[in-house]
């Protein structure tokens, strides 16, 4: 599979060899269950509703699963919003919503094709 194809899901393919030992499959059975993943869904709800703590602990873990994927942009976005949260600026936060909602996006996509095996 090209180097390429997995970046336009916002996954760093190096990366991913590297954390999964060269396992691709691997990699593949893993990232292919973040499509079961409520931690997007539970933080953008928590923001709307102003409940902060929520918000901090669904991006955190939600910075924990795309870290550990090598979902690179998603992982990016949700440091921003972790750190932004943390420090008691939910407005950045809230800023950072359309880019991170672009970035789960792409890997809920990926996810999807990895379980029709078109990835």
């Amino acid at each position: 599979m090209a180097t390429n194809t997995f970046e336009a899901y916002g996954i760093d393919y190096d990366d991913a060899l590297d954390r999964f030992g060269g396992n691709i499959e691997l990699f593949k059975r893993l990232a292919s269950k973040y499509a079961d993943d409520s931690h997007f869904v539970g933080m953008v709800a928590a923001l709307e509703a102003g409940d902060y703590e929520q918000a901090y602990r669904d991006a955190h873990a939600l910075k924990g699963v795309s870290g550990n994927l090598s979902f690179s942009q998603l992982y990016n976005l949700t440091s921003q919003i972790c750190f932004a949260l943390r420090e008691g600026n939910p407005e950045t936060a809230i800023s950072l919503l359309p880019d991170t909602a672009e970035a789960h996006r792409k890997a809920l996509d990926a996810a999807i094709a990895i379980r029709a095996g078109k990835l």
